[in-house]
């Protein structure tokens, strides 16, 4: 009877697999992947691929590239929310004097500020 070999490499699609007990299965990297993110942007980009975009998805799914493609999105989209706020708010002159005078209208105005700062980057990063 020949014996197994405990590795083997399919040479179509350079997938390397593991022989366990009397099976092959897919071998796991070595290396353990790193976990990034991919938050609420993310989320919400994946949702737009999957009901809009389905070749990209489709695509970055099989090249196994979606995780990073939908961490990257979530960091794009934070970093722009916090610049819109910042800059927003800073035009409209809400500083923490407004905070200290009018408590409650600072809140309303930065609430204000955040949803439309949410709304450039759903326009600008999310739903492209």
């Amino acid at each position: 009877m020949k014996e197994l070999e405990k590795y083997i490499t399919d040479e179509r699609t350079g997938l390397k697999y593991e022989l366990v007990g009397d099976y092959y299965f897919l071998a796991g990297d070595d290396e353990p992947e790193e976990h990034r993110p991919i938050g609420i942007w993310g989320q919400r980009h994946l949702r737009y691929l999957r009901r809009y975009k389905k070749a990209t998805y489709t695509a970055l799914l099989i090249e196994g590239k979606l995780p990073d493609y939908l961490a990257d999105i979530n960091e794009q989209a934070e970093e722009m929310l916090f610049q819109l706020v910042k800059q927003m708010a800073k035009d409209e002159c809400v500083d923490e004097a407004v905070k200290r005078r009018d408590q409650l209208g600072w809140v309303q105005r930065m609430n204000s500020i955040r949803n439309r700062a949410e709304e450039i980057v759903q326009r600008e990063v999310i739903y492209v």
